[in-house]
């Protein structure tokens, strides 16, 4: 090989040797930021994914679950799930004010706070995602990773050509085998996303829990945005949640039915294969917009961004956005009023199996203080009650 080439290859090698070294250091600390918990005075026990299937002992996917109540049998329960999709944060953060805050009165309430801990610790290729974000509060900031929509491929590779949906062999994208939300009701021999489902399904028959709420975020130019999505058997639960909510909290959510011919959806497989009534909840995240500008931490918490706003005027949404934009306060508010109005409704249908929640913000509430109002400080906690994701 003639020396000029050499030469070449070893100036290119030490000009890029550092770029490679700063990007893996990068990405190492990104999936390995550790977010603390702080379990409030409602946490009772906090235990792994794995007591209800031991197949995804020792995988990154072994989320915490908090168990919330007074543990006495025979109550309503409900599951409430944040992450599902991680780069959906304010279903996190709703969840993790709850696990912080609340006090169950009657009845008891399991959260994971990380539903898909995989997808949590990268973030979408080509999507310029910022890796973290940061929630001020009183006393400093809390640290989240962003995360992905997707399981991370280091965790689940490859892909196939063709995902066929684990029962009903239906035909979905090839990525979304690393979609939770395609792989529901999962399999115990399954992909680690597909265990991942299996051990929640499994979790909310052994513990004949009632109610499951999924929380999520959507783009404004997705049609299902600013509702509650129900399964068959949660209808009259979602019209009097969405009632209720749009007359005592301050915005408006409506109402869309679970389609029965898709699958893979929480709110489809988990009102089949299980006892449960699963609820889904969307608020707008322009962050995920195709035609927002800068993906960054300021677009990400604030909510707002021109070409959206340019899109909307062009008829191009299906939720309003103006120069106020989505801010996380009103996307976080509007997951925690939700949720209290739709365990309000349980209650009063079912009188026999309440589920009494108290202590959690409501959505004037956090617009009025913000969310890291309500995060607590790790170092002034027990550490026997500080945990990690």
């Amino acid at each position: 090989m003639p020396e000029r080439y050499m030469s070449r290859k070893i100036i290119f090698t030490a000009l890029f040797l550092p770029l490679f070294i700063f990007s893996g250091l990068s990405f190492y600390r990104s999936r390995h930021l550790k977010e603390p918990v702080v379990a409030g005075p409602g946490v009772l026990e906090v235990r792994k994914l794995s007591h209800y299937f031991p197949g995804i002992k020792g995988s990154i996917n072994d989320a915490s679950v908090y168990l919330l109540g007074n543990g006495g049998a025979g109550q309503g329960s409900v599951l409430i799930l944040g992450g599902s999709h991680p780069e959906e944060p304010a279903g996190r953060l709703a969840a993790w004010i709850i696990v912080e805050n609340a006090v169950v009165n009657a009845g008891r309430v399991f959260v994971i706070l990380t539903a898909n801990p995989s997808a949590s610790t990268s973030t979408r290729p080509g999507g310029a995602y910022p890796p973290d974000y940061a929630i001020k509060t009183p006393w400093g900031e809390r640290k989240f990773r962003q995360g992905d929509r997707w399981s991370n491929p280091l965790d689940q590779w490859p892909d196939p050509e063709v995902y066929i949906h684990y029962p009903s062999r239906q035909q979905l994208a090839y990525m979304d085998i690393r979609n939770q939300n395609r792989t529901w009701p999962g399999r115990a021999k399954g992909t680690m996303t597909e265990r991942t489902c299996h051990a929640m399904t499994r979790m909310i028959i052994e513990e004949n829990i009632d109610l499951v709420i999924d929380l999520h975020e959507a783009e404004l130019q997705y049609p299902v945005i600013s509702t509650i999505v129900a399964h068959q058997k949660g209808e009259d639960i979602a019209a009097l949640a969405s009632m209720m909510i749009s007359a005592e909290e301050g915005f408006q959510i409506g109402v869309e039915y679970s389609p029965v011919a898709l699958r893979g959806l929480s709110h489809r497989e988990i009102g089949d294969h299980t006892q449960a009534i699963p609820l889904l909840l969307e608020t707008p995240e322009p962050f995920l917009d195709a035609t927002r500008g800068k993906t960054d931490r300021e677009l990400l918490l604030s909510g707002k961004d021109e070409f959206v706003m340019k899109a909307g005027k062009h008829g191009l949404l299906f939720e309003k956005i103006d120069e106020n934009g989505w801010p996380i306060d009103v996307r976080v508010g509007r997951h925690l009023s939700s949720i209290i109005q739709i365990l309000r409704v349980w209650t009063e249908l079912h009188p026999e199996k309440p589920i009494v929640m108290t202590g959690v913000p409501r959505y004037t509430e956090v617009i009025e203080k913000g969310t890291g109002f309500y995060l607590k400080n790790p170092s002034e906690a027990p550490a026997n009650r500080v945990f990690y994701e």
